[in-house]
């Protein structure tokens, strides 16, 4: 039987548990982004595929009706009601999946008109973004460290898309432009892991994307073959298994941790590119892809050193 002190301390231990922060599991997330990432290369391959006789809208919306499924599987047939449900953030979670199909729609966009390689170099921008977003929405101060590596990073494009890269101007523009986009969604994506379930913010993210972009499909829509019919699915699963993987991710490791296994998408671009398309990068796109590769490593150093500093003072004053 319990004493009376035992009792309180079971209640204080009940009350407080309200308040314990959110717990990280880091291996955990370093799994599930590397996952994640060789996912959405398997997505972006079935894409570029279709591409040749689909529009990339089309192909957003088969992959975001076909990914659908499983989740409305879970949800009618097995019971699962607790994935629609929004806990606390509705607004973060509509934001999140509006900006989600754009960013689909260009970067399959991206990808039609570059090469693997060339394209998932391109949008390895995206951590460059990332300060520059934190300054205008979050008036974060960035120091010179990372302005530097911003700078440089862009260099890198510069020294990729130059007379001796032969890239597309606007594949060039499209892929920066998505990047973009996957920049806002990182920042979105590590502020709901706090607040939601990996899976609600999925399924409401292929939902919204499904309706946004089936709104043009009668002016785009392409009857697809039969031999097209696995391609389809299998730009739909994949990229279902990739969103939910990557949301695992931020859940439970700090964002320059799963960012940094994103650089495992150059190795599996380049081989399926290379197997499929024949595709080989240029000695100049290695040289930019080099650059690029290392501005994001400082920026990852960089963040990973400045949140470390961060921890031990708050430590430091309790």
């Amino acid at each position: 039987m319990f004493s009376l002190s035992k009792r309180r301390a079971v209640v204080v231990l009940a009350e407080d548990s309200s308040h314990i922060p959110h717990q990280e599991h880091v291996v955990r997330g370093m799994i599930a982004a590397m996952g994640a990432f060789f996912m959405f290369t398997i997505m972006n391959v079935f894409a570029k595929l279709l591409s040749v006789n689909h529009s990339v809208i089309e192909i957003a919306f088969y992959r975001n009706l076909i990914a659908c499924m499983p989740f409305l599987f879970l949800v009618f047939v097995i019971g699962k009601r607790d994935i629609l449900v929004i806990r606390s953030k509705p607004g973060a979670v509509g934001i999140r999946a509006v900006i989600g199909a754009v960013s689909l729609t260009t970067t399959f966009a991206a990808y039609s008109l570059m090469p693997m390689a060339e394209t998932t170099v391109l949008l390895f921008t995206s951590s460059l973004f990332i300060p520059v977003l934190g300054v205008i929405f979050l008036h974060e101060r960035v120091g010179p460290y990372r302005w530097g590596a911003v700078a440089v990073g862009f260099i890198g494009v510069v020294v990729m898309t130059g007379p001796a890269g032969h890239l597309s101007v606007l594949g060039v523009s499209v892929a920066l432009f998505a990047a973009l986009m996957h920049a806002t969604l990182q920042v979105i994506l590590r502020y709901l892991g706090k607040y939601e379930r990996p899976e609600t913010v999925t399924f409401y993210f292929l939902v919204t994307g499904t309706l946004v972009t089936a709104l043009p499909l009668p002016f785009v829509a392409v009857t697809p073959t039969m031999a097209e019919v696995p391609l389809l699915f299998g730009v739909g699963l994949s990229g279902a298994a990739a969103q939910w993987l990557l949301s695992i991710a931020f859940r439970n490791a700090p964002a320059a941790i799963v960012t940094v296994f994103n650089y495992s998408s150059i190795v599996w671009a380049t081989l399926f590119g290379w197997m499929i398309w024949n595709e080989w990068p240029l000695p100049a796109v290695l040289t930019g892809a080099a650059i690029v590769i290392a501005s994001n490593a400082l920026v990852i150093w960089r963040e990973s050193r400045l949140g470390s500093i961060t921890a031990a003072r708050d430590q430091a004053k309790f």
